[in-house]
């Protein structure tokens, strides 16, 4: 064998990253290896955070220190070893940005070959690529300028933008509810104004009383219209407000730069609450939610402008595009075409190219990112799938299966963390970790053949096989929730009835309608709570008892006992460690190098001043309280001592969804996609709601957690209230009481009811793929 050829592992050694137990082992290249595991094993420490980040951080150090100090900068995993890596290519479940000009086609590069397209075959001809851009405007302009030589010469230009002058290119236009932002009986000083943030008593109060455009104890409601004008919309005019130069600014110009300029998913709750309730957004009248400009919109290709093109589904993108056949633009077509034939292959078909890329779900948007792979002609790389059967009917997964071999059969190392026994059968090579999660796991229990994992034992092994079977005797509905005429997206005028008081779950294949009916017509009703798949947010200071506000109970609690202010319990406010401000740590920057980070030595890591940790409750101080594991703390704050109802009950809906082994104070950072998924759901059944609508809850749960979870979806449904489940998993389906069944297709092709009735009817029946895949799986 020549030497070359004998590196055919990725080998590790003492891997230590989260609470990975210095986990050794040897992975085949070019093979497909699953990682499997229950959720919080390690799963994702191993394969991301070890394996995937030492490979980029490796190939970032090869390039000048001028371009790494553009470039995040990343450390070098806790492991004693790694050899025979590999370039290695991420496809993870990470949302796409939500920018308010980020659509499908913009992300992936179709937008720019039609543009150019465009540019080329437009009739009529309004300029380069440029001019059908909706993010470029059109600006003229004229001047003098004064040539080397001395002489002065006029000069003008212009750019051709695509850009709608109306909505700058956002494809929709703002109005303001007056009534959200003041009341009007009352004057300025009396606190009129109900935007956050502006109060009286600070700058904002010295900056309107010294304008001088308006009496501040006069009632708005009685101002002039030349005085509500001013107070509204004045433009940005220089004033001087006690010998200081300042500048005055209307209201809803200062709303608009400061509030609208700014994606809604990033601000926080409260300024959200206010821009929803505040301002309406219509599309724009005079681009019709295109977002071009009106020369943009002229030019056609075969009747069809660029605005008409990205509004076709994808499939029928892809037919008009290969009907055109000019050879002065063969390579451009081309390429246009492997990427919309791309896009079909990999069960996206259903979407268009105007689609906002922040409305995407977490599957779609993995998938979306995999399209710049396919085709693609490097070998010998590594590719790190995060459970790419997310979001995917049964019908799908066979699908994404077919694409994860390809990749493997093309000579690459492909490395998939995965939960669904369909994706696990594919595997050459399997890496079960575990035992348990948390403190539990880190290690690793089996590696071999799937067969070998059925006879192993282990966690995952003995539930591979499980099968759920539809219940014999449903629940009887007490009610209905009525839905009629739903037209969202690619609804078809549905008309349907949601039972109450049972378990519903809506199924069909991805894009069939299942989000668009729920998330449009039942979630905006009174009573209802919404768990969807939105990330959580939280830097590396936030953990699971800020989250779910367990620590406010807590902190009180901690203040009564001992006499002092709340304040003093909080890592983040007075109590904080001085030298460290309470992150337990001190980073040091280094430019382009690694960020060091060291345990502080003031407070040993505890995030507290030593005399806060003097105070204790039952025994413990703070920081022994926070490093307790949810299931610790249950006990801790059910002790006489140590009673608190409030704190009690948090932790019980925590354990109940299956977090009993996290640490109250762990870095939410650290968790795993499943973890913060079951986190919110724990977070938001405090709420108080009728009607609970969860969105892929099995998102990242092991075979044997799927069990836990329905288990709390009866103890819900037992405790009086509604449940609604948007789910893939088959387990849930063949558990629920009635199921809606959306199809029968996706896009276009899908938005219609195709069945309700009971599991055992589905299956019965055999109607709809999701009956064809359902009777399968219950082994009908």
């Amino acid at each position: 064998m020549h030497p070359a050829d004998s590196h055919d592992v990725i080998r590790v050694q003492g891997a230590r990253e989260n609470n990975l137990k210095d986990v050794s082992l040897e992975l085949p290249k070019r093979r497909l290896t699953v990682f499997t595991g229950v959720s919080g094993s390690g799963k994702s420490s191993l394969v991301f955070a070890t394996i995937a980040a030492e490979s980029q951080r490796m190939i970032n150090e090869t390039y000048s220190t001028f371009v790494q100090g553009f470039m995040p900068t990343m450390a070098r995993p806790d492991v004693d070893l790694l050899e025979g890596l590999t370039t290695a290519i991420i496809v993870d479940q990470e949302r796409l940005g939500a920018n308010v000009r980020s659509t499908v086609g913009t992300v992936t590069d179709a937008n720019a070959m039609l543009r150019m397209l465009f540019s080329r075959l437009g009739d009529p001809h309004i300029g380069s690529a440029q001019a059908f851009s909706f993010n470029v405007p059109s600006v003229t302009g004229a001047g003098a300028i004064r040539t080397a030589a001395g002489r002065t010469e006029k000069r003008s230009f212009t750019v051709v933008g695509g850009m709608c002058p109306c909505c700058e290119g956002t494809g929709q236009v703002s109005d303001f509810d007056l009534d959200a932002l003041y009341d009007a009986s009352k004057s300025l000083a009396g606190g009129a104004l109900k935007v956050p943030g502006y109060s009286m008593d600070g700058w904002y109060g010295r900056i309107f009383a010294g304008s001088g455009y308006f009496d501040m104890d006069k009632p708005i409601g009685q101002f002039t219209e030349k005085e509500l004008d001013d107070l509204l919309r004045r433009e940005p005019t220089k004033i001087k407000v006690e010998g200081i130069n300042l500048t005055y600014e209307g209201l809803i110009p200062k709303i608009q730069k400061s509030m609208l300029s700014k994606d809604r998913e990033s601000m926080q709750p409260h300024i959200r609450a206010f821009v929803e309730r505040a301002i309406t957004f219509q599309p724009c009248p005079e681009c019709g939610g295109t977002r071009l400009a009106e020369g943009a919109r002229s030019s056609k290709i075969r009747g069809l402008s660029i605005a008409d093109v990205c509004a076709l589904q994808i499939t029928d993108l892809a037919e008009w595009v290969r009907r055109l056949e000019e050879p002065s633009v063969a390579p451009l077509l081309k390429g246009l075409q492997h990427l919309l034939d791309s896009f079909v292959g990999i069960g996206l078909g259903y979407l268009s190219l105007e689609r906002a890329s922040g409305t995407l779900s977490g599957g779609e948007a993995q998938r979306t990112k995999m399209i710049r792979h396919l085709g693609s002609s490097l070998t010998d790389v590594t590719y790190v799938f995060d459970e790419p059967t997310i979001g995917l009917h049964p019908h799908d997964i066979q699908r994404m299966n077919e694409l994860l071999l390809q990749l493997r059969d093309k000579g690459n190392t492909v490395l998939v963390v995965e939960h669904k026994p369909e994706a696990i059968e594919i595997a050459d090579h399997v890496v079960d970790l575990g035992p348990g999660a948390g403190s539990a796991g880190g290690e690793v229990c089996f590696e071999g053949t799937v067969e070998a994992l059925r006879g192993s034992g282990t966690r995952t092994g003995r539930h591979l096989d499980d099968r759920a079977r539809p219940k014999g005797t449903v629940r009887a509905p007490k009610g209905h929730l009525a839905v009629r005429g739903a037209s969202t997206n690619n609804l078809k005028d549905v008309d349907v009835d949601v039972p109450l008081g049972v378990l519903t779950v809506v199924t069909g294949v991805a894009g069939s309608g299942k989000s668009s009916l729920i998330h449009g017509s039942v979630a905006p009703a009174e009573g209802v709570v919404t768990i969807d798949q939105g990330a959580i947010k939280g830097s590396r200071r936030s953990n699971p008892a800020t989250y779910t506000g367990l620590l406010e109970p807590i902190r009180k609690a901690f203040a009564k006992a001992n006499g002092v202010k709340p304040a003093l319990f909080s890592a983040n406010s007075e109590g904080a460690c001085p030298v460290c401000n309470g992150a337990g740590v001190i980073y040091t920057e280094l430019g382009f190098m690694d960020t060091v980070t060291t345990p502080c030595e003031e407070c040993e890591g505890r995030r507290y001043q030593p005399a806060v940790l003097e105070f204790t409750l039952g025994g413990r101080n703070i920081a022994e309280v926070l490093e307790m594991a949810v299931e610790d703390a249950e006990r801790f704050f059910s002790e006489p001592e140590a009673a608190i109802p409030a704190a009690h009950r948090i932790l019980r809906r925590l354990a109940d969804v299956g977090l009993g082994y996290l640490s109250l104070g762990q870095p939410l950072t650290t968790l795993s996609g499943g973890e913060r998924q079951r986190l919110k759901l724990a977070a938001q059944m405090g709420e108080r709601g009728t009607v609970y609508v969860l969105d892929e809850p099995t998102t990242g749960l092991h075979l044997a957690d799927v069990e836990q979870l329905l288990g709390l979806l009866d103890r819900l449904v037992d405790a009086g209230r509604s449940v609604i489940v948007i789910e893939h998993h088959q387990a849930v389906m063949a558990h629920a009481d009635w199921i809606i069944d959306l199809g029968p297709g996706a896009g276009h092709d899908g938005g219609r009811v195709v069945f309700e009735g009971t599991p055992a009817d589905l299956v019965a029946a055999r109607s709809t793929l999701t009956g064809e895949y359902l009777a399968r799986y219950v082994g009908a």
